[in-house]
């Protein structure tokens, strides 16, 4: 059910309504009981999905991907799988690179 803004002309009471599409317009005001309420225009209606697992790419998703979806969950992953025999091993990582900088040995030389 969307939320309509409400507010009254006569003494600017403001408040929001849950109400269903098919529901009439409000007219009377809760606070000071006299017919000079208006509907605001909002930013309309909008749906809000709750919970976990809804995505926008989650819809309109073609067969044949929503099948690699499924097989990636159901099988191991090979990505963890002891490399292969004839595979080349990784290159170890590079050594660490010491931030400070270097200082310089020796004394400085007098220009002339």
């Amino acid at each position: 059910m969307p939320t309509y803004d409400y507010v009254c002309d006569a003494c600017t009471h403001a408040f929001e309504e849950w109400q269903s599409f098919h529901d009439p317009e409000l007219t009377t005001c809760p606070k000071c009981k006299k017919k000079k309420l208006r509907r605001l225009i909002g930013n309309g209606a909008a749906i809000v999905f709750k919970g976990s697992g809804f995505y926008e790419t989650d819809y309109n998703r073609s067969a044949d991907y929503q099948k690699a979806v499924k097989a990636e969950t159901e099988s191991p992953s090979t990505s963890e799988a002891k490399p292969a025999a004839d595979a080349t091993p990784a290159s170890p990582p590079p050594p660490p690179v010491d931030p400070a900088p270097a200082k310089k040995s020796g004394a400085k030389k007098k220009d002339k």
